[in-house]
């Protein structure tokens, strides 16, 4: 069983805040959660082997689809498998840090939520902590992984700014799916049986940005791609470090505008998420 979670006393009013208390309490949820779930090993690296395979499966249905053609939506494989490790490294690691805001709804529903909002922290990153999945480590690994051997093979020309990109580029996507996670769970302050609603989004957004733009076509490509941003996750950024034009012809400057998207999202699902959270009604018990 872990060590309990000791958290700062509730300061008087009109008494200033102290961030390094709630710093100290943030780490020791983390600290805790760490404790908890290594205190049994073998069943921790089970875990940890068995999270690896729908990662796998992603990279495995993208390697067999090019054992049947030459080229997808006009891109090789090697090109491909660029945007393949950009979606899987950015959305592994949003995972493993917001992913677990997913556990929302339960939360809204049988009233835990209240315990959150009295205690003197931040609720967001007490829901992000008091569960962390640290099981997930091995996704982050793989995804990062085939990041490294797609750029690697993929003949890029690499300059100062694309070294940049290389960089900036996965974690602007780590922002946009922490975005994405966070937005999609607000919906349960309305609606307590969202989830199926939230995942279609955010699972459905990363399968989206696995594969080329270009094999979507008309008010699907455009909702997801555009309308929602999810082009800019892997297919941009990828056309960008390929040195590509866009074959559905947006300006080369699309490539780079990820950060940009990644923090407008962010932007959102903060905004989303205060008036939620305000919006929320106790259950009493």
């Amino acid at each position: 069983m872990a060590d309990p979670v000791v958290l700062p006393r509730q300061r008087p009013p009109g008494s200033p805040r102290r961030p390094s208390g709630r710093l100290a309490a943030y780490r020791a949820l983390l600290g805790a959660q760490a404790r908890s779930q290594a205190a049994y090993r073998t069943s921790f690296v089970v875990d940890l082997v068995g999270n690896v395979g729908a990662t796998v499966f992603d990279v495995v249905t993208v390697l067999v689809i090019f054992g049947v053609t030459r080229e997808l939506g006009g891109f090789t494989l090697r090109e491909a498998l660029v945007m393949v490790g950009l979606s899987t490294a950015a959305f592994a690691i949003a995972d493993l840090l917001v992913g677990n805001v997913e556990r929302l709804p339960r939360y809204v529903r049988t009233g835990l939520f209240d315990a959150v909002l009295l205690r003197p922290l931040g609720a967001l990153p007490q829901l992000l902590l008091m569960d962390l999945p640290l099981r997930k480590v091995s996704r982050v690994v793989f995804g990062v992984g085939v990041l490294a051997v797609a750029v690697g093979s993929a003949g890029i020309d690499w300059t100062p700014g694309r070294v940049a990109l290389m960089i900036i580029a996965p974690l602007a996507g780590v922002v946009f799916f922490g975005s994405v996670f966070v937005a999609t769970a607000t919906v349960s302050f309305y609606w307590t049986e969202s989830g199926e609603l939230a995942n279609s989004i955010t699972y459905g957004g990363k399968d989206f940005t696995s594969y080329p733009a270009t094999v979507y076509d008309g008010w699907f490509r455009a909702a997801f791609a555009y309308g929602m941003g999810f082009a800019f996750v892997s297919y941009q950024p990828a056309l960008a470090l390929l040195g590509r034009a866009d074959p559905l012809g947006l300006p080369a400057w699309a490539g780079w505008a990820a950060p940009a998207v990644a923090l407008v999202a962010a932007a959102l699902a903060a905004a989303a998420w205060r008036v939620g959270v305000r919006h929320y009604r106790s259950t009493g018990s």
